[in-house]
């Protein structure tokens, strides 16, 4: 049995709304602030491209390792702890880049997934909990919040290395005064310690959800999805810059494909709740990708409207899939454990795709097999979000 709402005063629901968008705001900057001088790292440490991609890969082995135990820690510790050292750990890990090691720059990375994960787990649950007529607007805010705050630092991250000479490092790590004014606001949350809502405990999947059709097409569309954009995230300012992009331009696009990713939200969720059946918006989205990939490819010079809607595709894509979870279950139990084998198999793919692309950049030095492989992956998840799409449910024994 969930715990009832809080009572709070409006001002209080004021901070604790500010504390959720500022927590949001640490869930992918610092990770993704990186592609920007990933070319920088990989010079200044003598990288190779897989080396490189393991920046990326870490975080999202994190996320999958640390995912189910996000859950037993709210359990023991309450959910506004919780968070609170989600936030901690992100800070150690952005204060760990100014050591100059890159042994210590992989450790920081992953400390930094794990308060991610963390965050990413717990988030929704106090949000269902304590504004739960408001969900959908709540979660529009936050995932936009993520991609508003990700995608300046991106596109300001270059400038401000090069701000006095500064370095990578410093730029990188300029991200925890964002980290510490979250931690700041958040304090006043510390005296509740409120267990996480029952969904969330009962997120581990059941055996039987994974011998079920419709399962794993809800979890391919949104694994496949997570797999091209982690892709791009990882490596689109490289890209750019080998095709003639400066490093200033390069991480304004990428900025621009972050914000991009978020967009969707304002215009998919109030059309979500008119549609029964989503194949055809599914379908399309994909082939919107898909195309824009390839002309990431052969039209280079208009990159900014192809960055724009790859990530708007993205975005959508993954808010798409993320609704079948809600539309193809018949209670919050069987929901929880389609999110969990969707987290689960998601989060592997998203990790293997930057390491793996790197070794094809390495091995075919250049990008065209990479953008090929993201426009197929995007087109297949535009597949499985057809299937998936079906006005059916999972059966209620599942």
């Amino acid at each position: 049995m969930s715990l009832p709402m809080p009572t709070r005063s409006r001002f209080a629901t004021s901070i604790l709304v500010l504390g959720i968008l500022l927590i949001a705001a640490n869930l992918r900057g610092p990770v993704t602030s990186i592609g920007p001088v990933l070319d920088q790292i990989i010079i200044y440490f003598g990288l190779n491209s897989s080396q490189a991609g393991m920046l990326t890969t870490l975080p999202l082995v994190a996320f999958a390792l640390a995912s189910p135990v996000a859950a037993n820690l709210a359990k023991k510790q309450g959910l506004e702890i919780s968070l609170f050292i989600a936030l901690i750990l992100i800070g150690i890990g952005l204060s760990s880049r100014l050591i100059d090691s890159v042994f210590i720059l992989y450790i920081g990375t992953a400390i930094i997934g794990v308060g991610i994960a963390i965050g990413n787990v717990l988030l929704p649950s106090l949000i269902k909990r304590d504004f739960p007529h408001k969900v959908a607007l709540m979660t529009s805010a936050y995932v936009l919040a993520m991609g508003i705050f990700a995608g300046s630092y991106s596109a300001l991250i270059i400038p401000l290395a090069t701000f006095k000479n500064i370095g990578w490092a410093v730029a990188l790590s300029c991200y925890g005064v964002m980290t510490l004014a979250s931690i700041i606001v958040w304090l006043p949350q510390l005296k509740l310690h409120t267990k996480p809502t029952k969904d969330i405990l009962a997120s581990a999947p059941n055996s039987k959800i994974w011998h079920h059709a419709l399962a794993w097409q809800i979890t391919l569309c949104l694994g496949l999805n997570s797999f091209f954009t982690y892709i791009i995230i990882a490596w689109l300012p490289n890209i750019l810059m080998d095709g003639g992009y400066s490093a200033q331009q390069a991480g304004v696009l990428h900025g621009t494909f972050q914000l991009a990713t978020a967009t969707p939200g304002l215009v998919l969720i109030p059309l979500l709740a008119k549609l029964k059946d989503q194949r055809i918006l599914a379908i399309s989205l994909a082939l919107i990708g898909f195309i824009c990939f390839l002309g990431l490819l052969y039209l280079p010079s208009a990159a900014l409207i192809w960055s724009i809607f790859i990530g708007f595709s993205s975005g959508a894509i993954f808010i798409l899939g993320l609704s079948y979870i809600s539309y193809r279950t018949n209670h919050s139990q069987q929901a929880a454990s389609l999110s969990g084998m969707a987290q689960c198999v998601g989060y592997s793919l998203a990790a293997i795709g930057p390491m793996f692309t790197g070794m094809l950049h390495a091995y075919f030095e250049n990008w065209t097999t990479t953008i090929w492989l993201c426009a197929i992956t995007c087109l297949l998840s535009g597949v499985f979000g057809y299937l998936g799409g079906r006005d059916i449910k999972l059966d209620k024994d599942v």
